[in-house]
């Protein structure tokens, strides 16, 4: 029987070798009250609300009021969250607005550098990857000298993180940062540690060998 419902049937139904199985009136009917209950306006987005408002009685126009500042702020938070994503340059003149004024709600990492230093060239290539995975917050770079005259080497690279224009973290030099055999996973573990990320590692990738030596 076709109609059957039957393991086999829905298998031979899913690769087309039976027709669909035939609803009875009481799915049909089902399936009726499940669109019935289920307001036009909840399929829309803000320009069709906007648009098909006038074919709405008052007590409808009022929901969509409520529904289309919802979406809004739906909208605005996702707008918030993927307004970054990448690892930007900016100049000492940039470092106050882009910075400090940054909205309170936006954690703020900024990787001062120079680029003859191998270093620093890691760091940037480990904060571009981590920007992208975490497009919420704003990262940035900035030659050192353009923001700090005499800066010294030993100081470089420089990770500050901010948050509300207050410094709520910072790694200053190699060893800090995590040295030259730096992965991109400890760095995200040093970030996530400040609470700048919300990182999805378990557990500190250098913790294995930080016991090692200490065993050592």
């Amino acid at each position: 029987d076709p109609n059957e419902d039957t393991e086999w049937n829905n298998i031979l139904r899913d690769f087309g070798i039976l027709p669909p199985k035939e609803k009875t009136k009481d799915e049909e009917m089902v399936l009726h009250l499940q669109k019935a209950a289920v307001k036009p306006y909840e399929r829309m987005n803000l320009e069709a609300l906007k648009e098909a408002e006038d074919d709405f009685d008052e007590a409808d126009r009022k929901a969509i009021e409520m529904y289309r500042q919802q979406r809004l702020q739906e909208w605005k938070c996702l707008q918030r969250r993927q307004k970054h994503g990448e690892l930007r340059e900016i100049c000492g003149e940039q470092y106050v607005k882009e910075v400090t004024n940054a909205p309170e709600d936006v954690w703020v990492i900024i990787h001062l550098y120079r680029s003859s230093i191998p270093m620093c060239s890691l760091v940037n290539e480990h904060l571009s990857l981590l920007a992208r995975k975490f497009p919420q917050v704003k990262f940035l770079k900035a030659i050192v000298n353009s923001c700090i005259q005499n800066y010294h080497d030993r100081c470089l690279p420089t990770i500050l993180v901010y948050k509300a224009g207050e410094i709520k973290g910072r790694f200053i030099g190699d060893a800090e940062c995590g040295g030259i055999y730096l992965k991109v996973e400890e760095l995200e573990w040093k970030l996530a540690e400040v609470g700048a990320i919300e990182t999805d590692l378990e557990e500190n990738p250098k913790k294995d060998i930080t016991n090692m030596m200490t065993l050592s």
